[in-house]
């Protein structure tokens, strides 16, 4: 799963990496959480940069209160699941982050961890997003999809988002683009760094660089893969 991450790269590097117009400056983010407001590549026609609610209300709820439990989306089932699947059709999007965090269980105890890429580079998660328009103003909303962990992640989660590397982005935004499926697989371990980090993190309050620094683990790991 994905329950924090990150977006602190410059302007001009999102705007590269995505080939998109992007604020300048653009403002650091280093504890993204489910509500809050994120940002996200869609094409409508084009592709644009847009600001959506991370937490998906499909425009047929009646409460939009439904979309704190819809932050994620398991990619072997959003296309048949009711809430998932109208937005896997014709809706999908890029979500926008260069690192992510998640909690190791460890003897009754949770250790965050930050994973990137070693590259240091913003990446797009795999997204999903829907228009709410039984209220005013209407909402516009997301989840990230989530695929079985690779060699790195499964020792600390089971679970972790769907990075598309760059040359998948076009298909993936592509509402014509029926056939994605086989883009939704877990992204290259060796291409991959995490770290313990301090449990400054585990508070929505905290946003400072400091949640991204390495921390003390709580139990020793034998092996970080792709540390550099």
């Amino acid at each position: 799963m994905c329950g924090r991450y990150t977006l602190k790269s410059r302007a001009d590097v999102v705007a590269k990496a995505f080939g998109v117009s992007v604020p300048d400056p653009l403002p650091a983010r280093y504890n993204i959480a489910p509500s809050q407001r994120v940002l996200a590549i869609r094409n409508q026609p084009q592709r644009e940069l847009v600001g959506l609610r991370w937490g998906l209300v499909p425009c047929w709820a009646d409460d939009p209160g439904i979309g704190s439990r819809l932050t994620n989306a398991r990619s072997e089932t959003a296309a048949t699941k009711p809430a998932f699947r109208g937005s896997f059709r014709s809706r999908r999007c890029l979500i926008l982050a260069d690192g992510f965090y998640e909690w190791q269980a460890i003897d009754g105890r949770k250790q965050p961890y930050y994973i990137r890429l070693t590259s240091g580079e913003p990446f797009g998660m795999a997204g999903l997003w829907d228009r709410w328009e039984k209220g005013d103003p209407p909402i516009e909303s997301c989840a990230i999809l989530t695929c079985d962990a690779n060699e790195a992640m499964r020792t600390i989660h089971g679970r972790m988002p769907v990075i598309l590397p760059p040359a998948s982005f076009d298909r993936w935004l592509d509402a014509g683009s029926h056939d994605v499926r086989p883009l939704l697989r877990p992204f290259d371990a060796d291409a991959m760094t995490l770290y313990p980090v301090s449990t400054l993190v585990n508070s929505v309050r905290n946003e400072s660089a400091q949640c991204v620094e390495p921390g003390q683990a709580v139990e020793k790991q034998t092996r970080l893969f792709g540390t550099d």
